[in-house]
């Protein structure tokens, strides 16, 4: 949170075009949904793919990894903020790893959890 008061309170003197705009909303949009969806993970939080518990409850009733998604949305609001949509390009090759990272996590739920991570999935988007 200090970060981005110290983003936008270094840009308050410079200009505010709609894109920057659109990207400063993103930046808070992504980052407290994320941190939402990292205080719902909790302990079963980890760098790499772990099957402790499966957590179904808050936004993760709706989505698999919301922390790839509002992330995704935090790093394309910074590319609009500091106005580089050049920078958009970069943000497509993370992607494709993430796609890799979700589909690992998936394979090991599923080891772990079985039919119950089969029926989470059936009804969740990513």
């Amino acid at each position: 949170m200090g970060v981005m008061g110290y983003m936008f309170w270094s840009a308050r003197n410079a200009p505010w075009p709609p894109m920057r705009l659109v990207g400063a909303g993103m930046i808070v949009c992504g980052a407290l949904l994320w941190m939402m969806a990292r205080i719902q993970l909790g302990a079963s939080f980890s760098v790499s793919a772990k099957a402790k518990t499966l957590v179904t409850h808050g936004l993760y009733s709706r989505i698999r990894n919301p922390i790839y998604v509002f992330g995704s949305v935090l790093i394309c609001g910074l590319c609009l903020f500091y106005l580089k949509p050049l920078f958009l390009l970069v943000f497509l090759l993370i992607i494709p790893l993430q796609i890799v990272r979700a589909r690992k996590e998936s394979e090991v739920l599923e080891a772990a959890f079985g039919n119950a991570y089969r029926n989470y999935k059936s009804r969740t988007w990513f």
